[in-house]
């Protein structure tokens, strides 16, 4: 059986190395608490961060593009290297490691998932979605569902 797409890293990650990126989120919200001036910036940081899917997509597109380039002009022994790149990558598609993974996670690289839910929080903590609140006694489904929509484009 195939893990979730959303949480087959994390799931494939240690438990440690999970509680030190949810400890990382938890210290970004106490500073951005004291520190709210800082959000802003804090967010454009978090839209620039790579996940660890983009990381793994270019060193693995790096190294089976120098692969297949030292395999045309020097050596077609260097072919193997792309086709055990690719075959980490099928890997990672299917089971959420391969591995470079653990590699990529112990320097800090973080999961999709992990860089929203710090956006999402400190959204909430800059006041974003108190708008929803407002709208959401409304009767009017479509009324509330457009809120919720302006709020997460925020």
């Amino acid at each position: 059986m195939l893990p979730a797409t959303a949480s087959r890293v994390e799931n494939a990650t240690s438990e440690d190395l999970n509680r030190h990126f949810a400890a990382e989120i938890e210290e970004s919200l106490r500073h951005h608490a004291e520190h709210p001036e800082h959000i802003a910036h804090r967010l454009d940081e978090l839209d620039h961060e790579w996940d660890i899917e983009r990381t793994l997509e270019a060193n693995a597109a790096t190294l089976a593009l120098t692969g297949t380039l030292l395999g045309a002009f020097l050596d077609r022994r260097f072919l193997v290297l792309p086709a055990v790149v690719t075959g980490f990558l099928l890997q990672h598609a299917l089971q959420g490691w391969c591995p470079p993974v653990p590699v990529f996670r112990r320097l800090g690289i973080r999961t999709t998932a992990e860089i929203d839910r710090e956006r999402t929080a400190l959204k909430a903590l800059r006041g974003d979605f108190g708008r929803i609140e407002a709208i959401s006694t409304e009767a009017n489904p479509r009324r509330r569902a457009q809120a919720a929509l302006e709020a997460v484009e925020r």
